[in-house]
C-alpha cells in the first residue's frame, strides 16, 4: 500500500462530485440525472481506477474494494427480489394501537430482512389498514422507524452496518452494543407517533387491533425460506469462518454465489401475481447498483486520506464529534459511504487501517464508544431527509403512486424530521455520547 501522505488531495474530487450529484440530481435536474446517472457513476469510478492502477501502481485497493461492492450489492439484491415476492394483506382497519404495534414489528423485521426489504414488504399493508384516514405523517413515521432507525441492530438491517461487517466488525457486535439505544429511540418515536395518531381516532380500543391481526393473509410464503438462506449465507465467508474457501482471485466467494443464486431463483419462481400486486420492478435495485459502484471506487482515496488526517489530529477527536459529524453527513449524503469515512477516521486516530480486518477487530476490542457513535448516528440520521437512506425515496414514490400527497424535500425536514427526530437524537447524545 502506498503512503497515504503521497495521495493527492484532488483525488477525492470524483467522490465529492458523485455525492453532490446524488444529493441534488433527483431534486434539481431530474430528467438529466435519470438519463445519465449510470454513465456518470461509472465514468467517475474509472477515473479513480486508472489513477490507482496506472499511476499509484496499487491494484489491490481497487480489487478489494470491488469485491466488497459485489458482496454489498448482492445482499441488497437478494433481499429486494425475495421480499418483492412476498405479499402481506389485511382485511381490517387499524387504530392508533394497531399502528404502533405494526411499526414496532416493522422495526424488528427490518433487522432481519433489511430496511429495503422491510419497506417493500410492509408499506402497502400499512397504507391499506389506514385507507380511510391515511395521512402523510403515517408514511413519514414509517420511513423513520421501518426504513431507518429500526434496522440498526444487525449488519443485515442497514447498508452501513453491513459494510462494517465486511470490513471486520463482528456480526453480533452491533446488537450487543446498541440494543438499549435502539429501545430508547424506537420507544420515543413510537410514543410521539401514538400521541399524533390517536387524535384521528375517536376511541382507542383493543377490538380493532385484535380483529386486524386475525385477518392477516400472506402469499409467497416459500420466499421466507429464501430469506433464511440469505441470513445463513451472510456467515459463509472466509473472514468469518476460516474453513470456508475464499476462492481468490475469483471475485465472488461462497456467500456471494449463494446470494446470486437466490436472486435468480426468487425472480424466476416467485408468483407473477404477487410481483404485480407489489408493483415490483428491478429499476430501484439497478439504480443502487450503478450508483454504488461509483461510490465504492471513488471513495478509496477519501477513506485513506481521512484515516491519515485523523491520525495527525487524533488528540482533538471525541465521541461527540463522531456522533454529530457522521449523523449530519448521513442526513444529506448516503449513510453507507459516510459510515466508512468516519470509521476510517476513528481508526486513524489510533493509527489503524480500515482495510485490514485484523486491525478493525483490534479497534472494536479496544474502544467501542467511537464505533457505537458512528453505527447509531449513520443509521438513525439517515431518516432526517429523503436522501439519507436508499429506501426513503422508494417509500415516497410508492406512496405517491397510491394517491398520498407527500411533503416536499424541505417540508419533510422542517415539519417532520427536525421537530420529531432531532430532539430524540439529542437525548441519545446526552445519555451516551456527550
Amino acid at each position: 500500500m502506498e503512503n497515504r501522505g503521497e495521495l493527492s488531495i484532488f483525488s477525492i474530487i470524483p467522490f465529492l462530485v458523485l455525492l453532490l450529484l446524488i444529493a441534488t440530481g433527483p431534486l434539481f435536474f431530474k430528467h438529466f440525472w435519470e438519463k445519465y446517472y449510470k454513465v456518470i457513476s461509472i465514468l467517475l469510478a474509472v477515473v479513480i481506477g486508472v489513477y490507482y492502477i496506472g499511476f499509484l501502481r496499487d491494484f489491490n485497493s481497487v480489487y478489494n474494494t470491488f469485491i466488497e461492492y459485489l458482496s454489498f450489492i448482492l445482499l441488497l439484491g437478494a433481499l429486494y427480489v425475495t421480499a418483492g415476492g412476498i405479499l402481506i394483506k389485511f382485511s381490517g382497519e387499524s387504530d392508533a394501537i394497531g399502528n404502533v404495534v405494526f411499526l414496532l414489528i416493522g422495526a424488528v423485521v427490518s433487522n432481519i430482512i433489511g430496511t429495503t426489504g422491510a419497506s417493500m414488504l410492509l408499506l402497502r399493508p400499512f397504507i391499506k389498514i389506514n385507507k380511510n384516514r391515511i395521512s402523510p405523517y403515517h408514511i413519514i413515521f414509517f420511513i423513520f422507524l421501518v426504513s431507518n432507525v429500526g434496522g440498526s441492530l444487525t449488519p443485515i438491517g442497514d447498508p452501513p452496518l453491513f459494510l462494517g461487517f465486511l470490513k471486520g466488525v463482528p456480526f453480533l457486535w452491533v446488537l450487543s452494543n446498541t440494543w438499549y439505544i435502539w429501545l430508547i429511540a424506537v420507544g420515543l418515536i413510537l410514543s410521539i407517533f401514538w400521541f399524533i395518531d390517536r387524535k384521528t381516532v375517536p376511541e382507542i380500543t383493543f377490538t380493532p387491533f385484535i380483529k386486524l391481526y386475525k385477518s392477516i393473509q400472506i402469499k409467497g410464503t416459500k420466499n421466507f425460506i429464501l430469506l433464511l438462506v440469505i441470513i445463513l449465507a451472510v456467515f459463509l465467508d472466509h473472514s468469518v469462518i476460516p474453513a470456508i474457501p475464499h476462492l481468490y482471485p475469483f471475485p465472488l466467494g461462497i456467500r456471494e454465489l449463494i446470494m446470486l443464486c437466490v436472486i435468480i431463483f426468487a425472480y424466476k419462481f416467485s408468483s407473477r401475481g404477487v410481483f404485480r400486486a407489489n408493483e415490483f420492478d428491478l429499476e430501484p435495485i439497478k439504480e443502487v447498483a450503478f450508483l454504488f459502484i461509483g461510490i465504492f471506487i471513488t471513495m478509496i482515496p477519501a477513506l485513506q486520506l481521512i484515516a491519515f488526517g485523523s491520525h495527525q489530529f487524533r488528540d482533538n477527536l471525541n465521541a461527540s464529534m463522531f456522533y454529530w459529524g457522521s449523523g449530519m453527513m448521513s442526513s444529506v449524503l448516503d449513510n453507507a459511504p459516510t459510515y466508512l469515512n468516519f470509521l476510517s477516521a476513528a481508526m486513524g486516530k489510533f493509527g489503524l487501517d480500515i482495510n485490514a480486518a485484523e486491525q478493525v477487530k483490534e479497534f472494536v476490542a479496544q474502544d467501542a464508544v467511537f464505533l457505537r457513535a458512528i453505527s447509531v448516528a449513520c443509521v438513525f440520521f439517515g431518516a432526517m431527509t429523503y436522501i439519507g437512506n436508499g429506501p426513503n425515496f422508494m417509500v415516497k414514490s410508492i406512496s405517491e403512486r397510491s394517491g398520498i400527497t407527500m411533503p416536499s424535500f424541505m417540508t419533510y425536514i422542517f415539519i417532520y424530521s427536525v421537530p420529531v427526530l432531532l430532539p430524540v437524537f439529542t437525548i441519545i447524545w446526552l445519555l451516551f455520547f456527550k
